[in-house]
Protein backbone atom coordinates (compact mmCIF):
# COMPACT_ATOMS: atom_id res chain seq x y z
CA UNK A 1 0.00 0.00 0.00
CA UNK A 2 1.39 3.74 -1.12
CA UNK A 3 2.64 5.52 2.74
CA UNK A 4 2.32 8.88 0.65
CA UNK A 5 0.04 10.82 -1.23
CA UNK A 6 3.28 11.12 -3.67
CA UNK A 7 3.30 7.55 -3.54
CA UNK A 8 -0.09 7.69 -4.69
CA UNK A 9 0.14 10.32 -7.58
CA UNK A 10 3.14 8.31 -8.98
CA UNK A 11 0.95 5.25 -9.39
CA UNK A 12 -1.65 7.36 -11.34
CA UNK A 13 -1.60 8.23 -15.13
CA UNK A 14 -2.70 11.54 -15.88
CA UNK A 15 -3.99 12.46 -19.06
CA UNK A 16 -2.82 15.91 -20.82
CA UNK A 17 -5.22 18.39 -18.98
CA UNK A 18 -3.75 16.98 -16.17
CA UNK A 19 -6.95 14.62 -15.24
CA UNK A 20 -8.22 10.71 -14.47
CA UNK A 21 -11.41 9.67 -14.63
CA UNK A 22 -13.07 8.27 -11.59
CA UNK A 23 -15.54 5.65 -11.02
CA UNK A 24 -17.68 6.29 -7.59
CA UNK A 25 -18.95 2.42 -6.09
CA UNK A 26 -21.00 2.26 -2.92
CA UNK A 27 -18.66 -0.34 -0.82
CA UNK A 28 -21.22 -2.05 0.56
CA UNK A 29 -23.59 -2.61 -2.39
CA UNK A 30 -21.55 -2.97 -5.32
CA UNK A 31 -23.58 0.07 -6.99
CA UNK A 32 -22.32 2.13 -9.27
CA UNK A 33 -22.97 6.17 -8.03
CA UNK A 34 -21.34 8.11 -10.58
CA UNK A 35 -18.02 8.54 -13.09
CA UNK A 36 -15.99 12.03 -12.02
CA UNK A 37 -13.07 13.48 -13.17
CA UNK A 38 -9.77 14.00 -10.84
CA UNK A 39 -6.72 15.73 -10.78
CA UNK A 40 -3.84 15.68 -8.57
CA UNK A 41 -4.82 18.67 -5.89
CA UNK A 42 -8.41 16.61 -6.10
CA UNK A 43 -6.52 13.62 -4.94
CA UNK A 44 -5.16 14.88 -2.42
CA UNK A 45 -8.07 16.34 -0.37
CA UNK A 46 -9.81 13.60 -1.07
CA UNK A 47 -6.62 11.41 0.84
CA UNK A 48 -6.54 14.55 3.33
CA UNK A 49 -10.13 14.63 4.46
CA UNK A 50 -11.39 11.32 3.78
CA UNK A 51 -14.31 12.93 1.65
CA UNK A 52 -14.36 12.28 -2.14
CA UNK A 53 -12.95 15.49 -4.00
CA UNK A 54 -13.71 15.96 -8.14
CA UNK A 55 -12.18 18.57 -10.41
CA UNK A 56 -14.84 20.45 -12.18
CA UNK A 57 -14.55 20.58 -16.44
CA UNK A 58 -17.24 22.76 -16.89
CA UNK A 59 -16.45 24.90 -14.19
CA UNK A 60 -12.94 24.44 -13.99
CA UNK A 61 -12.60 24.41 -10.13
CA UNK A 62 -12.00 22.18 -7.47
CA UNK A 63 -15.34 20.45 -5.92
CA UNK A 64 -16.12 18.49 -3.25
CA UNK A 65 -19.31 16.15 -3.51
CA UNK A 66 -22.00 17.57 -1.53
CA UNK A 67 -20.48 20.59 -0.94
CA UNK A 68 -24.40 22.10 -1.60
CA UNK A 69 -26.07 18.82 -0.73
CA UNK A 70 -24.43 17.47 2.38
CA UNK A 71 -24.71 14.25 0.22
CA UNK A 72 -20.90 13.48 0.93
CA UNK A 73 -18.74 10.60 -0.17
CA UNK A 74 -16.84 9.05 2.66
CA UNK A 75 -13.59 7.47 0.92
CA UNK A 76 -13.20 3.63 1.46
CA UNK A 77 -10.65 3.02 -0.71
CA UNK A 78 -8.88 4.27 -3.72
CA UNK A 79 -7.59 2.11 -6.51
CA UNK A 80 -6.00 2.49 -10.17
CA UNK A 81 -6.99 0.32 -13.08
CA UNK A 82 -4.48 -1.83 -14.53
CA UNK A 83 -2.89 0.45 -16.66
CA UNK A 84 -3.47 3.20 -13.55
CA UNK A 85 -5.01 5.71 -15.75
CA UNK A 86 -8.50 5.34 -14.31
CA UNK A 87 -9.84 5.13 -11.00
CA UNK A 88 -12.44 3.09 -8.84
CA UNK A 89 -13.26 4.99 -5.46
CA UNK A 90 -14.92 2.66 -3.17
CA UNK A 91 -17.37 5.25 -0.70
CA UNK A 92 -19.59 5.13 1.82
CA UNK A 93 -22.55 7.43 0.58
CA UNK A 94 -24.84 9.53 3.07
CA UNK A 95 -27.65 10.01 0.88
CA UNK A 96 -28.74 10.38 -2.85
CA UNK A 97 -25.70 10.48 -5.02
CA UNK A 98 -27.15 11.80 -8.35
CA UNK A 99 -27.87 15.82 -8.33
CA UNK A 100 -31.31 14.80 -9.34
CA UNK A 101 -31.70 13.00 -5.95
CA UNK A 102 -31.44 9.59 -7.12
CA UNK A 103 -29.38 7.12 -5.46
CA UNK A 104 -26.38 6.90 -8.36
CA UNK A 105 -26.67 8.39 -11.95
CA UNK A 106 -26.88 5.45 -13.67
CA UNK A 107 -30.79 4.93 -12.39
CA UNK A 108 -32.16 5.85 -15.77
CA UNK A 109 -34.26 2.99 -17.68
CA UNK A 110 -31.48 1.22 -20.14
CA UNK A 111 -30.74 2.24 -23.91
CA UNK A 112 -30.51 -1.70 -24.76
CA UNK A 113 -30.67 -4.75 -23.38
CA UNK A 114 -28.83 -8.21 -24.54
CA UNK A 115 -30.11 -11.02 -24.82
CA UNK A 116 -28.41 -12.26 -21.37
CA UNK A 117 -31.27 -11.71 -18.82
CA UNK A 118 -30.17 -9.55 -15.86
CA UNK A 119 -28.82 -12.02 -12.78
CA UNK A 120 -30.06 -11.29 -9.52
CA UNK A 121 -27.57 -9.94 -6.94
CA UNK A 122 -27.28 -9.32 -3.49
CA UNK A 123 -28.23 -5.47 -4.18
CA UNK A 124 -31.78 -6.37 -3.91
CA UNK A 125 -31.48 -6.76 0.17
CA UNK A 126 -30.79 -3.13 0.03
CA UNK A 127 -33.36 -2.76 -2.29
CA UNK A 128 -36.02 -4.29 0.14
CA UNK A 129 -33.81 -2.58 2.61
CA UNK A 130 -34.69 1.08 1.92
CA UNK A 131 -38.46 0.18 0.93
CA UNK A 132 -38.53 -0.93 4.39
CA UNK A 133 -36.78 1.92 6.50
CA UNK A 134 -39.44 3.98 4.42
CA UNK A 135 -42.57 2.22 5.31
CA UNK A 136 -41.22 2.56 9.42
CA UNK A 137 -41.16 6.52 8.94
CA UNK A 138 -43.87 7.04 7.12
CA UNK A 139 -46.58 3.65 7.83
CA UNK A 140 -48.54 2.99 5.06
CA UNK A 141 -52.67 1.24 5.10
CA UNK A 142 -52.85 -2.27 3.94
CA UNK A 143 -48.55 -2.52 3.78
CA UNK A 144 -47.52 -6.03 5.54
CA UNK A 145 -44.50 -4.38 7.01
CA UNK A 146 -45.94 -0.86 8.16
CA UNK A 147 -48.60 -3.50 10.17
CA UNK A 148 -45.22 -5.71 11.36
CA UNK A 149 -43.86 -2.29 12.67
CA UNK A 150 -47.04 -1.31 14.82
CA UNK A 151 -47.65 -5.27 16.32
CA UNK A 152 -43.63 -4.39 17.07
CA UNK A 153 -40.75 -7.07 18.02
CA UNK A 154 -42.46 -9.91 19.34
CA UNK A 155 -44.90 -10.47 16.27
CA UNK A 156 -41.75 -9.51 14.38
CA UNK A 157 -39.50 -12.05 16.00
CA UNK A 158 -42.36 -14.89 16.17
CA UNK A 159 -42.23 -14.41 12.27
CA UNK A 160 -38.69 -15.36 12.30
CA UNK A 161 -39.02 -18.71 14.10
CA UNK A 162 -41.93 -19.55 12.06
CA UNK A 163 -39.73 -18.87 8.76
CA UNK A 164 -36.91 -20.49 10.05
CA UNK A 165 -39.03 -23.57 10.60
CA UNK A 166 -40.35 -23.47 7.30
CA UNK A 167 -36.82 -23.17 5.57
CA UNK A 168 -35.50 -26.36 7.71
CA UNK A 169 -38.49 -28.24 6.13
CA UNK A 170 -37.96 -27.06 2.29
CA UNK A 171 -34.48 -27.97 2.99
CA UNK A 172 -35.12 -31.78 4.59
CA UNK A 173 -37.28 -32.01 1.80
CA UNK A 174 -34.83 -31.50 -0.52
CA UNK A 175 -37.40 -28.90 -2.39
CA UNK A 176 -34.90 -25.94 -4.28
CA UNK A 177 -38.18 -23.99 -4.90
CA UNK A 178 -39.66 -24.31 -1.75
CA UNK A 179 -36.00 -23.22 0.17
CA UNK A 180 -35.15 -20.50 -1.87
CA UNK A 181 -39.01 -18.83 -1.47
CA UNK A 182 -38.64 -19.89 2.51
CA UNK A 183 -35.25 -18.42 2.48
CA UNK A 184 -36.52 -14.96 0.78
CA UNK A 185 -39.22 -14.52 3.30
CA UNK A 186 -36.81 -14.98 6.20
CA UNK A 187 -34.19 -12.87 5.19
CA UNK A 188 -37.41 -10.20 4.12
CA UNK A 189 -38.22 -10.76 7.95
CA UNK A 190 -34.79 -10.34 9.41
CA UNK A 191 -34.13 -7.14 7.82
CA UNK A 192 -37.16 -5.99 9.37
CA UNK A 193 -36.45 -6.92 12.91
CA UNK A 194 -33.02 -5.34 12.39
CA UNK A 195 -35.37 -2.11 11.39
CA UNK A 196 -37.70 -2.48 14.47
CA UNK A 197 -34.67 -2.55 16.36
CA UNK A 198 -32.54 0.25 15.52
CA UNK A 199 -29.33 -1.67 14.37
CA UNK A 200 -27.82 -0.85 11.16
CA UNK A 201 -27.66 -3.67 8.68
CA UNK A 202 -23.84 -2.78 8.15
CA UNK A 203 -22.97 -4.16 11.19
CA UNK A 204 -24.19 -7.10 10.72
CA UNK A 205 -21.84 -7.08 6.94
CA UNK A 206 -18.94 -5.76 9.10
CA UNK A 207 -19.62 -8.63 11.41
CA UNK A 208 -19.48 -11.12 8.52
CA UNK A 209 -16.59 -9.75 6.97
CA UNK A 210 -14.71 -9.37 10.20
CA UNK A 211 -14.97 -13.29 10.03
CA UNK A 212 -14.38 -14.16 6.49
CA UNK A 213 -10.88 -15.89 6.33
CA UNK A 214 -10.33 -17.21 9.95
CA UNK A 215 -8.40 -20.23 9.70
CA UNK A 216 -10.06 -21.48 13.22
CA UNK A 217 -13.42 -20.46 13.44
CA UNK A 218 -15.46 -20.18 16.68
CA UNK A 219 -17.95 -21.53 17.27
CA UNK A 220 -21.50 -20.25 15.92
CA UNK A 221 -19.17 -17.73 13.41
CA UNK A 222 -18.99 -17.43 9.78
CA UNK A 223 -16.11 -18.56 7.88
CA UNK A 224 -14.39 -19.21 5.03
Amino acid sequence: MASSIDDVLAQIRFDERGLVPAIVQDAATGQVRMLGYANAEAIERTLATGLVHFWSRSRERLWMKGETSGHILELVELRPDCDGDALLIRVRPRGPTCHLGRESCFDSEPLARGSVPQPATVQVIEDVASVIAARRREPRAGSYTSYLFQEGIDKIAKKIGEESAEVIIAAKNADASALANEAADLLYHLVVLLEAAGVDRTQVWSVLRERRGRTQPDQGSVSS
